[in-house]
Formats: C-alpha cells, structure tokens, sequence
C-alpha cells in the first residue's frame, strides 16, 4: 500500500467517525491504530509516516485529552469569542429562552429521530370535550348570523354574549377548581376552528381570553389569592379581560415600549404610604379592550428611590388592573377591516396601583418579558392555526360544491383545469394546514411550549389560509366579491391581513423567530455556546464552552459528511419506521433536513453575527425549515389516520409541495449566499445531482380537486370539525342542500342540452324544455322533478345580494 492508499484511508475513516458524531478520544484510538497499521504493514518509518505521527501527537492527543484540550485550544477560544461576539441583553436572553423546542429541533439538526415523531400519540378529544363541541359549540355556531354581526351590529348580538360568558368559553383554559373548563389544547383548537368556520368576529372573542392573557398569565405565574380572585371570575365571564402590550411607538420591538411606572408611595383608598407604581401609558390594537372589565398591562418599571432594591431599570413588569380604577381610558374602537370584534386603544394617566397588583406580586417585577413570551409560545400554536384551518375547511367544503353547481359551457366549473388548479390548492393546502395544527396542539399537550414550532405554525397556516382564501375568491368570481347574507368567503377575504399581522407581523415572524430563534434554540451546541461567553464563572464557563465547541465541530464534520451521502444515494439506503405510501418521503425528508443543517451550520461559521442583519437568506432558511415540519405534520397525521387509501393524492399532492419549497429556499440561499466560493462548494456537496423535487403534477392535482366535487368520506374527513349548517337559510346549508340535487340530475340535464341543440327555441325556458322533455318521453315525471328540484337549488346558490341602500 502506497502513501496516497493510506491518507486516503485516513480521510474514509475521518468521514465515518464524523458521520456518526462519535467522541473525540475515539478518533484519536482510531487514527493510532491506523498509524501502526501503516508501520507495521510498510515495516519502515518513511518520512511521511513520522510527520504524520508527529502532527498526531501535536494535533490529535492534545484535542482528545480534556485538559489539554482546554489549556490550549479552549480557552483561548473562548477569550475570542468574548471579544467579537456582541453582548447580549437582558430582553434578548429572555427571549431566547422563552419556551421549548421540540420535533423541530430534530429537523434543524439533520438527523430526525422518526420513532420520536411516530411515537407521539394520535390526537384525540375527551367525551367531555367532545361532547361540548357537539352542544354548546354547535349552539352557538348555530345563533350566529356573520351579516348581522358584521354589517348591522357591528358587533355580537347580546344574545351571543351572554351565551359565550354561561357557557363557560371564556374559561376553556382555567382549571375545573377555579370553575373552567380545563381543556386540552386540542380541545380549545377544536372549538375556535369550529365557530371560525362560521364567524372570524366570534372566533376571535373566544379565542384572545384563552390565548395570551389575564388567564394564561395568572396560571403559570399569579400568586395563589390572585388566582382565587380572578380565574373563577374569568371562568364564568364576570370579568371580560384584555391585555395591552402594544404602544404607537413599540410594536413587534414590543421591548422598547415607553409605557412607564415608576415605584412610589402613595394614598390609596384612605391607607396612607401605601407602596405601589404610578404608571402612564398610551397602548392600541387591544382586542376585547373596548369591553374589557380587566386589563392585563405590560410597561416599564422604574424605581428611582430604590424602594424595591438596588437596580433603578427593573425591566418589563406586568399588572392587572380593572378598568374602572381612575385614570384609566377606555371603550373607544378600532376598526379592523370592518370585522368588527371588538378592539380598540386605551390610555392611561397618573394611574396609581398597589404593588399587590403585579401578576404574580413582588416577586415578578422586572419578569415580564419572559413570562410573555413563554406564554405567547403556547398560545401562539393554538388560537390563529385553529382560525386559519376553520377557513381552510370553509374553503374546501363550500368552494368545491360552488364549483361542482356553478355551470358555464354546460359544464360544472369544476371540471375546468383552471379551476382545478385552484381547487387542488385548496384541498392540499387544507390537508397540510390541518396536519400541522393538531401536531403543533398534541405537542402543548405534552407539556411542550414549543417556541419556534409556534412560529412555524402561526406564520405557514395564515399565509397558506391567504392562499386557500384566494384561490376560493378566485373561483366564485363576481359572487365573492358581492358582500351580504349569500357570500361565504367575503368577510373571510376581509379579514385575512388581520391573522397575517397580529401575534407578530409574519415578515419579522418568519425572518426573526423561526430561523432567528430557531438557529439558537434548535442548533445542539449554539446557546450552549452563547450561554458558556456570557458566563462569568470562568471554570465553568470554559467546561461548557469546550464542550460546545468541539461537539459543535464534530456536528459540521457530520452533517457535512451525512449530507453528501444522502444526496449522492438520494436517501434511498436510510431506515425507515414505517412502510406504505409516506415511507419514500420520510427518506426524501430526512436528505433534506440533512441538507438544511449543513448549509445552515457552515452559513453561522462564514457568516457569523452578520447572519442576523441577513434577513432575505434568515428568512429563506425559515421557509426551508417550515416545509421539513408542515411535511411531517403530514406524513404523521396520514399514518395516524390508518392510511387511508383515498387520501393518498393529498398525502401527495401536499408532501411533493413541502419538499419542492424546502429544496427552492436552500437552492436560493446558495445562490445568493455572500461567501461565492462557500456556496460553489456547499451545492456541490449537498445538490450534487442537481434539484430533485419538482412541483406537483397535473395528474395528482386533478385526483385532489375531484375529492372536493362531491360528497364522500374522505371530504368529510378534509373538513371535519368545521359548523354544517342544516338549513337553507344560510349560505353552506344551501351549498349542502344543492350539491346532491345536482349531481343526481347532471345526467338528466345532459339529455335537456341535447333537446335544446335540436330545438334552439326553448333556449333560455327552463320550464318548456322540461313540458318538452316529458312529452316527448325523454323525461319521465319523477325526472322532471329531480331536474326542477336541481335547478331550483342552483338558482339559490348562484344567486347574488343586492340592496337598496348602500
């Protein structure tokens, strides 16, 4: 064997250490043994055999012994780390380490555990959860009347307020000892994609009590009396809470707000030297506020006299204050697209509270911050996918119908492939958004506050209801763009800048949070590293970062070495945990996120802090991580379904979609990437073959958008969970009335079509073609009637409103 056999035997066994991340001092046994190898067999110590023994004894030990590895590899890094890395603030940390990470993590890091995925149990609701959406939920879905609400009252009927306080859906968060309802996530998810389906301006009156608010907040960080004062009233909605974080002058930079209290002693209620915060403040976009008997307030706490201990900038602080305490301003509304949920700003003025006030009292102050966004983490997964999959199954059931009745050219719209473009969109995107909304739910259930999954969620599901909301405008034409009682998609059109805006903007969502975040929280060794800098115990600070360190350096040299290999086999040899229709995509998956990692890894080494200002390819990053997990939402609810032989064109349809985006964002970033040479060698390794994932075919498109067109099981599983009407008074019940009715007589109307080709005049006289038909025996009278019936039901829905006064 000659020296190039033997250094490239060292670089094979280099590859194979990296590839499954071993530990360093087994590298280090390896190499030795390959080194006396090469002795032994070549039996003389060439020169390149004792340069090679010398760089291992100057290299290899010193990296594979701990303390040496410490002394003189390190620490020095650490000092360097200190000095280019920028500080970070207190908002920042609290920031980042606000929730947990989850599923998402294991796709970040290249190596998803598939059995971990798998393993989580199928969604499902309690008798008694289910039983609540059966009753009070379809109830109420029941009263509401979206014209009324949104061009009459402009607002809920008092009816539909007392009903939503009795019932108890204020409380659907708050435990059954403080008198709520204490569902689980997917429950709560489950009831506001329901009355979603029926009313954005209901859904999200029920949904903000039970999202970031009083309640949340009082749960995981009040004190016990405050509990025992405020949840039962909540509960049973005594008390209607808001909460006030946004100012004119701090909205996504919700940290800079200049809401301000200052500590103080002052008189409150006749007690004298009573120690509380005189605060001031001007917020707006506070959703329930104009209603609101509880208001939940972030601001900035100050104490100038040291009242509460050494620091005057205590930090963001958070308080519970009713709204009739004076100098406080409220009741005046916003005007949020002209779906009007209640909304508007409040003020107030030389407000004095007790210091008893705080949520979670004294020893809160300065935390609120963090409790934010712990809590937002949560509550984020839950309220706007749930309302985005509402308008999802809105979309599929009612379109599809539409496009099955609405006829031009004597053909059901439906059956035109611009149309069905459309309608598969619809029915891909629906599936895929549903997936990921009761992944996301199941996790909080686990007891998970997934904070980069919740962005992923919050960002995805209203930018593809966006998506499903204008393929189904488009498709309706001029009746979807004619407001009043008939239209079943106008207010949804309406309000789709709303979702796409609150709960965080989706541009800084997407750019900020998921990959922002994400790059810090789901990467194995970064915040070990950002945590070991920031450190100021030196031992322990250098233990912690050479651990990062040089775990993080075997990482790269694994994820480069893993995803080579996946794309030279194109996945093809990775094992697999289930069989069936999926089984292929999980490998393609698993090539991709192995992908994503790479590119990602070498992007934080070249790249550095400036990654953070390098928004368009952050950015690009989070779309391609947001398709790995829509994707696997996916392939996990279609297995968790039994496999279902008619849902496979979903399955599909939606995974070829993730994969081809996911592989578009990376092929994207390489191709804007700063570093030219990095990304020259980086595509070479991770796409040597070139880009694999096409766009989904015609042929799949067409099986999906045919599922919409007709009634069966696999549209009733599309849509399940959204409010049916059973009545042809509203728009969907007369859809659901009219699609049987016409599909039965389509055969029949085609012999009418014939009649009138051969007799022009009856053109336009539906009652003559059927006298004609009947008389000329090519309807008999039960036909006639099926057809009259038929045409009767798509009169109804194709009609239009129109009014006097405008």
């Amino acid at each position: 064997m000659n020296a190039t056999t033997w250094i490239l035997l060292v670089v094979a066994t280099v590859w194979l250490l990296a590839a499954w991340r071993v530990p360093g001092i087994v590298w280090a046994v390896a190499l030795a043994a390959i080194l006396l190898l090469w002795n032994e067999v070549c039996q003389s110590s060439s020169l390149l055999w004792i340069i090679a023994v010398a760089l291992f004894l100057i290299v290899v030990v010193p990296l594979a012994v701990a303390p040496l590895r410490r002394a003189y590899f390190s620490a020095p890094l650490l000092r360097l780390f200190r000095r280019i890395m920028p500080a970070m603030s207190d908002t920042e940390r609290e920031a980042l380490e606000a929730g947990t990470v989850w599923w998402e993590a294991e796709l970040f890091a290249g190596k998803p555990d598939w059995k971990k995925l798998f393993g989580v149990p199928a969604p499902k609701l309690s008798a008694e959860e289910q039983a609540f959406i059966d009753g009070p939920v379809n109830r109420l879905c029941a009263m509401l009347d979206d014209w009324e609400i949104t061009q009459e009252r402009r607002d809920l009927s008092p009816e539909t307020w007392r009903f939503i306080k009795e019932q108890g859906f204020f409380g659907m968060i708050v435990p059954k000892k403080y008198g709520g309802l204490e569902f689980s996530a997917q429950a709560h998810s489950a009831v506001v994609l329901k009355v979603a389906s029926r009313s954005i301006t209901a859904a999200v009156t029920i949904m903000v009590p039970n999202s970031l608010g009083p309640a949340e907040l009082l749960l995981h960080y009040g004190t016990e009396e405050q509990k025992n004062h405020y949840l039962p009233r909540l509960a049973r909605g005594a008390e209607v809470p808001c909460f006030a974080l946004t100012s004119p002058e701090a909205g996504s930079d919700a940290g800079a707000m200049p809401d301000r209290g200052v500590v103080c002693r002052a008189e409150y209620q006749g007690r004298k030297n009573v120690l509380g915060i005189r605060l001031d403040w001007d917020k707006r976009y506070i959703t329930l506020g104009p209603v609101a008997t509880m208001l939940g307030l972030a601001f900035r706490l100050f104490d100038p006299e040291h009242l509460l201990g050494d620091k005057e900038d205590i930090g963001i602080t958070l308080a519970l204050i009713p709204t009739d305490t004076p100098g406080v301003r409220i009741g005046t509304r916003h005007n949020p697209l002209n779906i009007p949920f209640q909304n508007g700003p409040n003020w107030g003025e030389n407000v004095f509270i007790p210091l008893e006030w705080i949520i979670g009292g004294r020893e809160r102050v300065g935390q609120g911050w963090r409790m934010l966004m712990e809590s937002l983490a949560a509550g984020r997964s839950i309220s706007l996918p749930a309302l985005s999959c509402g308008a999802g199954k809105l979309a599929a059931r009612a379109t599809g119908a539409y496009a099955r009745i609405r006829r031009q050219f004597k053909l059901p719209i439906g059956r035109f492939e611009a149309v069905e473009e459309g309608l598969a969109r619809i029915a891909a995107y629906t599936y895929m958004m549903e997936a990921a909304r009761t992944l996301t739910a199941r996790a909080v259930d686990l007891g998970e506050k997934p904070a980069v999954a919740s962005a992923i969620v919050k960002y995805q599901l209203t930018e593809h209801m966006r998506r499903v909301v204008n393929d189904a405008m488009d498709i309706q034409g001029g009746a979807g763009i004619c407001l009043g009682p008939r239209n079943f998609m106008g207010r949804v059109y309406q309000a789709l800048p709303i979702s796409i805006t609150v709960e965080g903007a989706n541009l800084l969502t997407r750019a900020l949070i998921v990959y922002g975040q994400g790059a810090v929280r789901c990467h194995p060794y970064v915040f070990q590293e950002m945590q070991a800098v920031a450190d100021a115990d030196e031992t322990r600070a250098l233990k912690t970062f050479d651990r990062a360190i040089f775990g993080h350096a075997r990482y790269t040299l694994s994820n480069v070495a893993r995803a080579f290999w996946l794309s030279l086999t194109n996945a093809h040899l990775v094992p697999v945990p289930i069989d069936g229709p999926a089984r292929r995509y999980v490998q393609k998956l698993t090539r991709l996120s192995a992908a994503f990692a790479c590119i990602s890894d070498i992007a934080m080494l070249t790249l550095g802090g400036a990654l953070k200002r390098k928004e368009k390819i952050s950015g690009r990053f989070a779309d391609a991580l947001s398709f790995l997990y829509l994707a696997s939402a996916v392939i996990k609810r279609f297995e968790d379904d039994g496999r279902p032989a008619e849902d496979i064109p979903l399955l599909r349809q939606a995974c070829d979609y993730c994969l081809h985006e996911a592989e578009k964002s990376l092929v994207v970033i390489l191709k804007n990437f700063p570093r030219r040479r990095v990304a020259w060698l980086l595509g070479g390794l991770v796409f040597p073959a070139g880009r694999r994932h096409a766009v989904p075919d015609d042929a799949m498109g067409h099986a999906c958008a045919q599922l919409l067109l007709e009634p069966s099981p696999v549209r009733d599983r599309l849509t399940q969970g959204m409010y049916v009407s059973n009545t042809t008074d509203d728009a969907l019940g007369r859809l659901e009335d009219a699609l049987p009715r016409v599909i039965a007589a389509e055969a029949l109307e085609r012999k009418l079509f014939k009649l009138v080709d051969e007799q022009p005049l009856l053109h336009g006289r539906p009652e003559e073609q059927l006298a004609a038909a009947l008389a000329g025996n090519i309807l008999s009278a039960p036909e006639v009637e099926l057809v009259r019936a038929a045409q009767a039901a798509r009169r109804a829905v194709i009609a239009v409103d129109d009014f006097e006064k405008i």
